[in-house]
């Protein structure tokens, strides 16, 4: 990563179980800090995989032979650029191939309308406060001022 080609890289090409250790949102934070917006590997961690999700980072779970090949490819090739679309779940290398790779629909909507665990909740903030409103009225001694 220290090389000049792959400086402003957004897509890391990653080995098996890529994230394994990490229990926090700290490692998809550090990507994030570094531009990536795309993982690929052939499996991940699961709190990894779901942090990336949480954190706007889509990780891309693809055949281990395909992501050796696009690695050796990064390698051999200078300016070698890989296109990931998620409307269709493909990654494209430059020289046409694609592969196909599977996103719950949930969380492809979400990396879409860049929706987090608090934007979601946003979404009802109108229910949320007619709730709040209607709660105080049915039970106001919830809501008293226990400083006095």
């Amino acid at each position: 990563m220290n090389q000049p080609r792959f400086q402003g890289a957004t897509i890391l090409l990653t080995r098996d179980n890529f994230g394994c250790g990490s229990s926090r949102e700290h490692a998809p934070w550090a990507l994030l800090d570094q531009g990536f917006r795309c993982v690929i590997a052939s499996s991940f961690a699961d709190i990894f995989y779901n942090n990336c999700f949480q954190n706007g980072m889509l990780p891309v779970v693809l055949k281990a032979d395909e992501v050796l090949a696009m690695m050796k490819d990064v390698l051999a090739t200078p300016g070698y650029q890989l296109t990931v679309d998620l409307g269709n779940q493909t990654v494209t290398t430059p020289d046409g191939i694609h592969s196909r790779f599977e996103i719950d629909p949930f969380r492809k909507d979400c990396l879409y309308r860049g929706l987090d665990a608090i934007g979601l909740t946003l979404q009802h903030e109108a229910a949320i406060a007619a709730y709040e409103t209607r709660r105080k009225a049915e039970a106001p001694w919830l809501f008293a001022d226990l400083q006095s």
